[in-house]
């Protein structure tokens, strides 16, 4: 892809977040891509590409009165709205499209109008990992991080802190659903959930949603919002069952998905000012910050220890709260986006001043698939 060729000019996300039992998730959608249009001046009638994951675009394209000559229903997770803003940018730089929607909503936590997903005994976890106990994120991702903390040395004490210092960035955005300061010994203190994991180490479990709008970055300099350009994308995916990765202390998909972003951006670690992991549990930033290059194999617990990734740190990390304190769907991937889009906008809640390049990355099922966006606010 062309560095800067394609823009964000709306984003949005749903107008509250949290429980929202009056809202079906078809109702999430529409709200979030209502706000998205509204932030960037446009209506339906303008929109001619739908990309979702979790619903049917046909659904959302119909509901909300758009017909699109470029639609997209890839859906591989949580990360799915990372690949959809690649394949939008793709498809608006071959003139499939003009000006693409991408919307996620979810009643995660009441259940509204919740489709179904994947799963059951024919799958192949259904037929080779669900028989041994292994099911659900909780214990399925029990596999991996424990791997690494035996073959890294990691105290639960570190992976702790992952919690503690997101929950210092939550503490500065009001929306964030916990904002009370956490310690160490609070996390550990915690209910245990699947060992190591304690509750204030696994995500929340929210209704909510959000949406972006993408167009050319021609036309991106006619929109009253702040154009917010893609410099690199990736994309990738490894297995669908945990207990199959290459190495349980390490992504292939993440790997694979953040060189190419990096290789297509054209930037260097150091040139990045602003970094949103997945985390759906606290090991996720671990893997990502590692994977992605930030820090070698083995470093990235003392790294977060250390302070980088807090506010005033190098590196600031999952600057909204993340999926541990701010909100979890089910799918975060739309949330890390938009919170990469307000810092590069200068209006996130807990802004890193004078930031230029923000990296979003994602995952997918239990290290299943990742998706790496790279975004500036530089005009080309």
């Amino acid at each position: 892809m062309k560095r800067k060729s394609v823009a964000i000019v709306g984003a949005s996300e749903t107008t509250e977040l949290g429980v929202i039992p009056h809202l079906s998730q078809m109702g999430l959608h529409a709200d979030a891509a209502l706000n998205a249009m509204a932030d960037c001046g446009l209506s339906p009638k303008d929109i001619d590409g739908v990309a979702t994951a979790g619903q049917s675009p046909t659904e959302i394209a119909w509901y909300l009165g758009i017909t699109p000559t470029y639609v997209d229903g890839t859906s591989v997770g949580g990360c799915s709205f990372m690949l959809h803003v690649r394949h939008a940018a793709a498809a608006i730089n071959e003139g499939l499209c003009n000006t693409v929607l991408i919307t996620h909503g979810e009643s995660g936590r009441s259940g509204i109008g919740r489709g179904g997903f994947g799963g059951g005994p024919s799958t192949l976890g259904g037929q080779f990992e669900a028989p041994y106990g292994i099911f659900g994120a909780p214990n399925t991702f029990t596999i991996p991080v424990l791997r690494y903390m035996k073959q890294y040395g990691v105290t639960e004490e570190q992976l702790a802190m992952v919690a503690v210092v997101q929950r210092e960035w939550a503490g500065r955005n009001p929306r964030a659903a916990m904002r009370d300061p956490i310690t160490v010994d609070d996390v550990l203190s915690s209910r245990l959930i699947a060992w190591p994991f304690h509750l204030l180490e696994c995500c929340l479990v929210s209704d909510g949603g959000g949406a972006l709008i993408l167009t050319s970055a021609e036309r991106a300099k006619d929109f009253p919002t702040k154009p917010v350009y893609i410099l690199g994308t990736g994309e990738s995916v490894e297995t669908p069952m945990v207990s199959q990765m290459e190495d349980l202390t390490s992504s292939r998909a993440f790997k694979v998905s953040g060189k190419k972003a990096f290789d297509e951006a054209g930037i260097s670690h150091k040139d990045v000012d602003h970094l949103m992991i997945y985390d759906a549990f606290a090991h996720l930033p671990l893997y990502g910050l590692e994977d992605l290059g930030f820090v070698g194999r083995g470093e990235a617990p003392a790294f977060i220890a250390e302070g980088n990734t807090r506010m005033g740190g190098k590196l600031p990390l999952n600057t909204n709260g993340g999926g541990l304190s701010y909100a979890h769907s089910g799918m975060y991937g739309m949330f890390a986006l938009q919170e990469s889009v307000r810092q590069m906008r200068g209006t996130a809640p807990a802004q890193v001043a004078g930031a230029k390049i923000a990296v979003s990355h994602g995952v997918g099922g239990m290290f299943g698939a990742a998706g790496t966006i790279i975004m500036s606010n530089e005009a080309p």
